[in-house]
């Protein structure tokens, strides 16, 4: 009888390298495969090169543990799904979320397609989180649960995965703690055990964001212009608007002009670097932005009103359910736990179905809610779904 191969999308850091380790010593038939998703190191910071050091560390990770490594390149497939559509959401004013992206698009769609191709049963990665088969009214579902060391759990970031998707995937370290997963790296010698963890766009590295938008939209200078506190005191609180989307909520009759910038496109909501404007008395954070009239409004300090939301909303077509056995159906509303941003804390707030969107409405007002990112909701520590944010 064979064994059940399974091939580790080593990235070069220390968790695919503990996650193919484990599998190894598990008996599994285990191959290694590096993905080249960029070419373009004239984004990255300083004189770094990460795709080629990583690339170099999973194969020396690959030899430590004498199983069989290649490199597979996939970077027509990242541009065309992740960085064409990081231009055409920033362009429109919204945030994307390239990590949440490339997991559906790039590692669990096409990466995991070609590990299939090669006769894999499974894809492993190094990600920390579970999964766990349970039963249900409608058979066998898989459950996708946070990881055992809540500091890095990145459920999060596997929010848009599907059943099929669950049913083909390992995730060794899930149930361990980061330091766990260093000391077995420092037992057996791997060369990443004390790797740090990667911070940079999902397998581009580190990146200046500006400079890799202007490859394609253009800078145009406009107006910052900030927005009183006291603006809000005669109108209903943003925070508890549910159905505001793309519309901006200011005209630039409501504030005063205080600087200048180059686009409003290279801005997104809650943001405070980068707006060069000084002399106040505390920050200014980025709370709208117009790119139809090309308008960065801004409001002082981080208590501002205007960064503050108690609902948000997401269309249909962008509504995903890991668990379709127990989605929400309409008229019945669903208490849950959610997030809008990795490591954030999780929100009590309520689900609520109409004909037109899913609605989120929070218990607590949030801060820099904003469109382009994902809403994930969980039960207890299970991942249910998510939506992107309209």
């Amino acid at each position: 009888m064979r064994k059940k191969r399974v091939i580790v999308g080593l990235s070069g850091g220390v968790d695919s390298s503990v996650a193919a380790h484990l599998l190894k010593e598990a008996g599994y038939d285990v191959i290694g495969l590096f993905m080249k998703n960029w070419h373009d190191e004239s984004v990255t910071l300083s004189n770094e090169c990460p795709w080629e050091e990583d690339s170099n560390d999973a194969m020396l990770v690959a030899e430590k543990l004498g199983i069989p490594f290649q490199t597979v390149d996939l970077s027509t497939e990242y541009k065309k799904r992740i960085v064409d559509y990081m231009f055409d959401e920033y362009a429109a004013g919204r945030t994307p979320n390239p990590d949440i992206l490339c997991n559906r698009e790039i590692k669990f769609d096409v990466f995991l397609k070609i590990a299939l191709s090669l006769g894999a049963d499974y894809l492993a990665t190094g990600h920390y989180c579970q999964k766990e088969l349970v039963s249900s009214k409608k058979g066998t579902v898989y459950r996708l649960i946070c990881g055992a060391d809540r500091n890095k759990d990145q459920s999060y970031f596997l929010c848009q995965l599907t059943q099929d998707q669950l049913a083909r995937t390992f995730f060794p370290v899930g149930h361990l703690q980061k330091s766990e997963v260093r000391k077995i790296a420092k037992e057996f010698n791997l060369v990443t055990a004390e790797k740090k963890d990667s911070q940079g766009l999902c397998f581009v590295g580190k990146v200046s964001l500006p400079d890799f938008l202007q490859q394609q939209l253009q800078p145009k200078k406009g107006n910052i212009i900030e927005i009183p506190e006291d603006f809000y005191n005669d109108k209903e609180p943003p925070k508890t608007i549910a159905t505001q989307s793309q519309k901006t909520r200011y005209q630039t009759t409501d504030g005063k002009i205080v600087g200048t910038h180059q686009g409003a496109h290279f801005f997104t909501i809650g943001q405070r670097k980068g707006l060069a404007v000084g002399g106040t008395p505390k920050p200014l954070f980025v709370i709208d932005t117009d790119v139809i009239e090309n308008v960065v409004y801004v409001g002082l300090g981080k208590d501002h009103p205007g960064l503050l939301r108690q609902a948000l909303k997401v269309s249909p077509s962008d509504v995903h359910w890991v668990r379709e056995d127990i989605k929400t159906i309409q008229g019945e509303p669903m208490e849950v736990m959610a997030r809008i941003r990795y490591r954030q804390p999780l929100q009590k707030a309520t689900l609520f179905l109409n004909e037109d969107a899913l609605y989120v409405l929070f218990n607590q007002p949030q801060s820099a809610i904003t469109s382009g990112q994902f809403v994930a909701w969980y039960k207890d520590s299970e991942l249910l779904g998510s939506g992107v944010i309209a």
